[in-house]
């Protein structure tokens, strides 16, 4: 998993200035064990530096995503969802009752989607599952 040097280094590399705010963003996003929204990413960063609005947590994440430092989810609940964009291709569990999002990856799913791409004689170049779930009534 990408850290805050690695969003360093990648804003560097594309010219972007790195702010001391924006440092304490990425270092947030960086630990983040979850999908947080701007909401929750912005008490988390205030908690560190509580200069640091909500108005610069929306523009940080804009410059991230533009940089594609940061991806953004939209997992139904009416609320952009953020993380650290890496290389580690894995897809998401949401619960909808506890908003819970759980990663997780699966090699036969992923020859399987591979598979059927082929079938209908095309080259799979990206995509996503989200597989959105309650819990399970009990008996």
């Amino acid at each position: 998993m990408p850290d805050s040097s690695y969003i360093a280094k990648l804003c560097y590399d594309k010219g972007l200035r790195l702010t001391e705010q924006r440092r304490v963003i990425a270092k947030v996003l960086a630990d983040a064990n979850d999908h947080p929204d701007v909401e929750e990413l912005h008490a988390r960063s205030a908690a560190v530096d509580s200069r640091i609005s909500i108005a610069t947590v929306y523009r940080t994440l804009r410059l991230f995503e533009e940089l594609e430092v940061v991806t953004k989810h939209d997992f139904g609940d009416q609320r952009a969802r953020y993380e650290l964009a890496d290389s580690e291709h894995h897809d998401h569990i949401i619960d909808l009752k506890s908003g819970k999002v759980i990663e997780f990856e699966n090699e036969e799913i992923e020859r399987l989607q591979e598979k059927i791409v082929n079938d209908l004689g095309y080259e799979l170049v990206d995509h996503k599952l989200e597989l959105y779930v309650l819990p399970r009534k009990k008996k």
